[in-house]
């Protein structure tokens, strides 16, 4: 399982969101009961987080409306569920090609499916820091989940909004096909990142499919 959340919240809020989220998360699908079905797992544990969080916000004021984006992998052999709740992103790079799986859970994002916007105007968009979903905000969430089949080779991003505020696909696209270790690749994303404007926390997460 791998997993990337960026919590949000004032004072230290966001940071114990995002904690409690991975805690909770890691808990229920690493140490898994076998008789019981990945999907069935999958829900409990976005069910345990989204409570955990919840609950810890309404017992002190002080974290009153925190919460956290997250974006995860569950492996199976060459089986991945992709879970998504926020504007936490994860793409795909097969073949050189960068694709971006996941939906972002954000106001300009839904209304530029809609067609209701462009998305110069959603980069524009004095709104673009309004998020429609998140994990902890309210007593249930509903997560997208995407059923992918890897392929040998594929690499998987998965990176906070504080990445791809900064830097295009087609930059990000660039930067993967360097023939470089993973620990290489993100510290290339980071870097660019930050010399590009840095306005938000940075994370991202590599994972490649093994041949």
């Amino acid at each position: 399982m791998y997993l990337v959340c960026d919590g949000m919240g004032g004072a230290a809020a966001g940071e114990i969101a995002s904690s409690l989220a991975v805690d909770e998360m890691m808990r229920l699908l690493t140490d898994r009961d076998t008789e019981t079905q990945l999907p069935e797992l999958i829900d409990q544990a976005i069910a345990a987080a989204n409570q955990a969080i919840y609950s810890r916000a309404q017992a002190n004021q002080k974290l009153n409306g925190m919460g956290t984006t997250m974006v995860a992998l569950v492996v199976e052999e060459r089986h991945v569920r992709l879970i998504n709740i926020g504007d936490s992103r994860c793409y795909r790079l097969r073949a050189g090609h960068l694709e971006q799986i996941s939906l972002d859970h954000s106001l300009v994002d839904e209304q530029v499916r809609l067609g209701r916007m462009t998305p110069a105007e959603a980069l524009r968009s004095p709104l673009r820091n309004v998020i429609t979903r998140a994990l902890g905000t309210q007593s249930r969430v509903t997560p997208d989940i995407f059923d992918l089949e890897a392929e040998p080779g594929d690499l998987f991003l998965l990176c906070s909004d504080g990445l791809t505020r900064e830097l295009a696909d087609a930059k990000i696209e660039s930067l993967l096909g360097a023939a470089v270790p993973l620990g290489g690749l993100c510290s290339s994303l980071v870097d660019a990142a930050n010399h590009a404007g840095g306005g938000d926390n940075i994370t991202c997460l590599l994972v490649r499919a093994k041949g």
